[in-house]
């Protein structure tokens, strides 16, 4: 545990104060073009810096090496990264350069069209398969892999055997959904950020957990009941932390009025990272209640996009759903901190969730 608290609390540090030379920097290089969405408020934000995903991406991934070094020798030896730390760190990576890319051409070309859709979905997807055949492909001495043969819910569920491939594509389609989802959540000050902390600490949570339930510890009761068959629930509990720890520094300066944004760089490579949560927790069934703000936000987006293209008609006056508020009057402090709650309300269900099943299938009594 003693790795977890220094990796966040290194991530926080380097994040709070990397952010502002970053806005200073971006404030001449990179101002976010704002679209014209109706919203009055919205046009003052117009050459805010952007691209601060950047200072957190950084400081998450410093955070990791330096919670290696405050790690305990291992047998003997020094506990150096893994596979796991491989593929979370760089879903991070790959996913917040995706997303340098797009924010890239935005600015550039001063407007908000970015990379083209079929080629960030292609990156996206590549990006998928690439990790996902690292996270099954490449077993721990114990014979655990990152990712999982079988669908799960709060652990491997025995009859939803899939094989390697089938999991390999479950993968990329989990990063593509999350990293887009977390994309179109990222429209007002501090609610990406914010909703997104919250979604790892849970993770943290269900992580450390693990470690502390782990089949590969000496002793442990090989039964599936009573630990949990993960490779390297310490390390993921590790990344999570380093990233709770980054997006809480990024937050100070993120929060309404914002003086930079995480841009796509951002967006997209915690979205990434949030599908690799989920995969090597083996919790892929969790996601969507841990991530139901996400899940509820890109449900507006898709329910709208068919309402106006089947009947002509709009459900929300405008999507995503946080819009939708804006529109009806609410001020942008009162969306973000509504949708902060709910984004705990789903996190705490589904660590309720997780729980419940360790305690049922060790006969814990309630």
């Amino acid at each position: 545990m003693r790795s977890v608290i220094i990796g966040a609390l290194v991530a926080f540090v380097v994040s709070l104060f990397i952010t502002p030379l970053l806005i200073r920097f971006m404030r001449r290089k990179a101002s976010q073009p704002i679209r014209e969405l109706g919203i009055a408020t919205h046009q003052v934000k117009q050459g805010t810096p952007t691209m601060g995903g950047i200072g957190f991406i950084v400081a998450t991934v410093l955070a990791y090496g330096v919670g290696h070094v405050a790690l305990l020798p291992l047998e003997g030896r020094p506990h150096l990264p893994t596979i796991t730390g491989l593929v979370l760190v760089g879903l991070l990576v790959c996913g917040g350069f995706l997303g340098w890319l797009d924010d890239y051409l935005k600015v550039s070309k001063k407007n908000t069209g970015g990379l083209a859709g079929r080629w960030k979905l292609l990156g996206q997807l590549i990006i998928g398969v690439g990790f996902g055949t690292i996270a099954l492909y490449f077993p721990s001495p114990e014979g655990y892999t990152v990712g999982s043969e079988y669908l799960s819910v709060v652990r491997d569920i025995d009859w939803l055997h899939i094989g390697k491939i089938a999991s390999v594509l479950v993968f990329a389609a989990m990063v593509m959904g999350t990293s887009n989802a977390v994309n179109l959540t990222d429209g007002l000050d501090g609610l990406s950020s914010g909703s997104v902390a919250i979604a790892f600490l849970t993770y943290l949570a269900i992580a450390y957990w693990q470690y502390r339930h782990w089949c590969a510890e000496p002793g442990a009761s090989t039964s599936t009941l009573s630990c949990y068959p993960v490779r390297d629930p310490l390390e993921v509990a590790l990344v999570a932390g380093a990233v709770v720890g980054a997006l809480v520094g990024f937050l100070w300066w993120n929060a309404s009025p914002a003086k930079i944004f995480m841009g796509d760089v951002g967006s997209l490579g915690l979205g990434c990272l949030m599908a690799g949560m989920a995969i090597s927790t083996h919790t892929i069934g969790l996601l969507p209640v841990i991530g139901a703000l996400f899940v509820l936000i890109t449900s507006s987006n898709i329910i709208q996009y068919v309402s106006f293209k089947t009947t002509g008609t709009r459900v929300f006056r405008m999507a995503p759903l946080h819009h939708h508020f804006e529109m009806a009057g609410w001020s942008e402090t009162t969306i973000v901190i509504r949708f902060w709650l709910l984004a705990g309300v789903s996190g705490a269900l589904g660590l309720g969730l997780f729980f419940a099943d360790f305690l049922r299938s060790s006969g814990t009594a309630w």
